[in-house]
């Protein structure tokens, strides 16, 4: 139960300190953004401090978190927090599909080990599903910021990526029920 505790609050934390500081400063982005920025850094020494390991897609995510709100806040300007979910969906997308160019398994295998027990081609489809769910999380977030109010791309953010991923997740089951290595 603490380890499911702990990864929850360092993954959805910062979300939900986000979320609490932009509704209690007037919906203010630049007032929002540093406490994100604290506690991304904060969960990411926690992990780093009790699992002695960070894992690349938090970690990429803080560094992009970081970067992108460091310059909405320098410029003030909320295009560079808007585009941190599309550039970060790309890139992971990227790797994701020409990893395979530079590794014998496919990336995400690399990213997840030995917590999915499937076999190669089980792999290889679980990476090309993931690839068009990234690219398309990436174009969700384009036609949102462009076209919605600021606070409906926060809801966004907050509420409807991770479900929309937890579903994403959850419809993989089959697929990892096919594949999955008989010990």
């Amino acid at each position: 139960m603490k380890k499911i505790f702990f990864k929850f609050t360092t993954n959805f934390g910062p979300l939900a300190i986000f979320f609490y500081v932009y509704y209690n400063s007037g919906k203010d982005l630049i007032i929002a953004i540093p406490p994100l920025i604290i506690a991304t850094l904060v969960s990411l020494a926690a992990v780093g401090f009790f699992k002695k390991k960070i894992a690349i897609v938090p970690l990429l995510g803080g560094f992009f978190i970081t970067l992108f709100g460091g310059l909405t806040i320098y410029f003030d300007n909320p295009i560079f927090i808007y585009l941190k979910p599309t550039i970060l969906n790309i890139s992971i997308g990227l790797a994701l599909l020409f990893g395979k160019y530079f590794t014998k398994e496919p990336v995400i295998k690399k990213i997840l080990g030995d917590t999915i027990p499937i076999n190669q081609e089980g792999w290889k489809i679980f990476n090309q599903r993931w690839v068009l769910f990234v690219f398309g999380l990436a174009l969700l977030n384009e036609i949102v910021w462009r076209t919605q109010s600021e606070e409906f791309w926060v809801n966004l953010k907050v509420w409807g990526t991770p479900l929309i991923s937890l579903f994403f997740t959850a419809f993989q089951m089959k697929l990892i029920k096919k594949y999955k290595i008989k010990i």
